[in-house]
């Protein structure tokens, strides 16, 4: 049987979704000014990249950007066998930093939740907030997104791929159903 793909965010839908959560990042935090942004490398940092310019459009202001690989710190490291390990890039301290740690898909909170004890190896911020493009459900862990761009209910064994053009741009979102 083959998978059907659905469409559920263009490139202008993303762009949009990129400036309201922009907005409401700046809201929550009354400004950029101790803000740092961290994106989850593959797919969160250049969605990371983005929200920093778009932050910078806004504001005016120039939020230091990072991005953190997770691999090493995975729970199901064991059964995924080798992993190519990435790179993590965090040139700033996260000390009393108010974090903005970025993601594509939040689905079951195991990626967040090994990304913030990630964090924890380089600092100590004052808070470590959540931004994501699409939440689909299904937390096993309680990790909750401070900012969605989309919420999209799926059933477990559906998918959600981002899709990104050759300059790492997200071009689309689409729901897979098998």
């Amino acid at each position: 049987m083959a998978k059907t793909e659905t469409a559920i965010l263009d490139k202008a839908g993303i762009a949009r979704a990129i400036t309201r959560i922009a907005h409401e990042i700046l809201e929550q935090n009354k400004g950029g000014e101790r803000l740092a942004l961290v994106g989850i490398r593959t797919g969160g940092d250049h969605l990371a990249t983005l929200l920093q310019a778009r932050i910078q459009e806004i504001e005016g202001t120039e939020v230091p950007l990072g991005a953190v690989d997770i691999t090493m710190y995975r729970d199901d490291l064991a059964s995924r066998g080798n992993l190519p390990i990435g790179k993590t890039n965090i040139p700033f301290h996260l000390d009393g930093k108010q974090v903005i740690l970025v993601d594509d898909v939040l689905y079951t909170g195991r990626t967040i939740r090994s990304a913030m004890d990630a964090l924890m190896d380089f600092g100590r911020p004052s808070t470590i907030q959540l931004a994501v493009l699409i939440d689909r459900g299904h937390r096993e862990l309680p990790i909750r997104a401070d900012y969605v761009g989309r919420n999209v209910p799926t059933a477990r064994e559906e998918d959600i791929a981002v899709i990104f053009d050759d300059e790492l741009n997200p071009v689309e979102v689409r729901l897979v159903k098998p």
